[in-house]
């Protein structure tokens, strides 16, 4: 039963409740920093753990907090951690902070993290609520790096540029440079371009689900080989 329940979880997060393909939340930065995969990858990473630390926090107080102040006792904790991750960037990721730049502290106003702060966490134990912060931080992550490398790849040609600022000088080798001599899509790496590439990702999960439901629904409509048997003979008279 609790593995049905945490599996549960995990499919909510990661695909049929995805924080940015059906509930739309947190546009705001995965519009506007998409334009490499890196920088996905470093913003995704400072979610998840925000929405991790936080979701565990707010299990853990959850009984010894009146309902009249939970709202900003639940923005305090955000904040806080926040803030910690913020100073954790500028000091081991100087370079990816500067161009992430005010999105890492804008990640208090996500609506997603206070959201499942206040749906979920607020009313379960500790497991669940990490379980719960851990997915749908990853759920996001995976949109996030997606938009990033198909902006990047159309707009420069190349997958995981700037690689060093996350990894060290020795990841430079990670840049995949796909298109040489490529003078590179301008309409892509611009916010008109976040909005599109983002239109047809929630498209095709649409259409993923569509056909999904479809099959399911052919399937249980069709007649089991026990149920042919069990049919007594019909006879003309």
């Amino acid at each position: 039963m609790a593995n049905s329940h945490y599996n549960e979880l995990t499919y909510n997060g990661l695909w049929k409740n995805n924080v940015a393909l059906v509930q739309v939340l947190g546009l705001c930065p995965l519009l506007a920093v998409t334009t490499t995969t890196i920088n996905g990858i470093g913003l995704g990473i400072a979610t998840t753990l925000t929405l991790v630390l936080s979701n565990i926090t707010v299990s853990l107080i959850r009984n010894s907090v009146r309902p009249e102040i939970r709202i900003p006792v639940f923005v305090l904790i955000i904040a806080s951690f926040v803030t910690a991750i913020e100073l954790a960037m500028s000091a081991f990721f100087y370079d990816l902070y500067k161009i992430l730049g005010i999105f890492i502290p804008l990640i208090v106003t996500n609506c997603a993290i206070l959201g499942r702060a206040e749906a979920f966490a607020s009313k379960n134990s500790v497991v669940p609520s990490f379980i719960d912060g851990l997915t749908m931080g990853v759920g996001f992550t995976a949109i996030l790096v997606l938009l990033g490398a198909i902006r990047e790849l159309l707009g420069q040609g190349t997958l995981f540029a700037q690689a060093h600022l996350m990894f060290g000088e020795a990841a430079e080798w990670m840049t995949i440079t796909i298109f040489d001599d490529y003078n590179g899509f301008l309409l892509a790496i611009l916010p008109p371009g976040a909005f599109i590439g983002l239109g047809l990702l929630i498209a095709l999960k649409n259409a993923i689900d569509q056909r999904t439901a479809k099959k399911a629904a052919q399937a249980s409509a069709k007649p089991t080989e026990s149920d042919q048997e069990s049919t007594p003979p019909v006879f003309a008279k």
